[in-house]
């Protein structure tokens, strides 16, 4: 049967237990080794890795350190899995294979455990955005309204400036670009409207650039950094290359994002009521994924 697959090294078993309840008491199918693999352990957690829509390995320094840990992410990207990281140690940056494995990915954070309730609406929000209607396989016995919610996939993902409470949508206005044609304008709304949502499509796995295309008007959002102009445009090339990254510094356990423009040099950020680019990171660069 196809299960959200938990990967963790024993030393945070209790915090992987919690999850595990959590999502299991939602509705969902959910695996984790709780009582430590026996017999053919190479063989049970193939199995494991197979039958999964996703994985959600928990980052710790001993998870980067233990031998079976490795060989089971790895065998998962091997897969071609999803995988959504879940941080589970303060101060723990992942380096090495684990680094290169799960560069470009948002990770989950569990470091702060008075907000493992936030943590685990996020949790499921990034997995139904990561998986999509495969969500679906592993959902048969959610019947509570808030877990049906969390695990209907959206039509895309809001940006939420944290400073300015807005959302990142597009005007409606259009400007003609000699180079590259049409543009429509960007702007901060209040409210989410029917261009808030975007839709992130990546490079492939290896590569930490994305590019977010607008639910609505299939616009993909770009920086030029010749006028400090954000907009959307019909195909996308290098100035609509962007590379969204967590931010460390929150630890409301929302999935908060810091959003750079790969082409242009510059952090998406909001100044005097207006989007804007930066060369230097603040707390004023940092947005929620909604």
């Amino acid at each position: 049967m196809p299960h959200i697959m938990l990967s963790y090294q024993w030393d945070v078993q209790d915090l992987a237990k919690k999850v595990f309840e959590k999502l299991e008491g939602l509705g969902f199918n959910v695996w984790m080794d709780l009582q430590d693999m026996s017999g053919n352990i190479n063989e049970a957690m193939a199995e494991a890795v197979e039958n999964s829509i996703v994985v959600c390995p928990f980052l710790t320094e001993k998870y980067q350190a233990s031998k079976n840990c490795k060989k089971e992410l790895n065998y998962t990207d091997g897969c071609d899995k999803d995988i959504v990281p879940c941080m589970a140690q303060p101060n723990f940056k992942a380096s090495s294979w684990l680094g290169l494995l799960t560069a470009g990915m948002l990770w989950i954070d569990f470091r702060n455990n008075a907000k493992f309730e936030t943590s685990m609406q996020s949790l499921v929000k990034e997995i139904t955005a990561t998986c999509g209607d495969k969500i679906a396989n592993v959902a048969v016995n959610v019947s509570s309204n808030e877990a049906k919610q969390l695990a209907t996939p959206k039509k895309g993902r809001a940006f939420i400036h944290i400073s300015a409470k807005k959302y990142l949508a597009e005007t409606g206005q259009v400007k003609f670009h000699p180079a590259s044609g049409s543009r429509n304008s960007l702007t901060i709304r209040d409210r989410p409207e029917d261009t808030s949502y975007w839709v992130q499509e990546g490079q492939g796995r290896g590569s930490n650039i994305v590019f977010f295309k607008n639910y609505a008007t299939q616009g993909y959002l770009g920086y030029d950094p010749n006028g400090d102009y954000i907009y959307t445009k019909a195909q996308h090339y290098g100035a609509e290359e962007w590379i969204l990254s967590t931010d460390e510094t929150d630890d409301t356990g929302r999935r908060a994002v810091v959003i750079f423009a790969n082409y242009g040099k510059k952090y998406l950020t909001v100044k005097n009521g207006k989007l804007t680019g930066v060369a230097s990171k603040s707390s004023d660069c940092r947005w929620y994924l909604d």
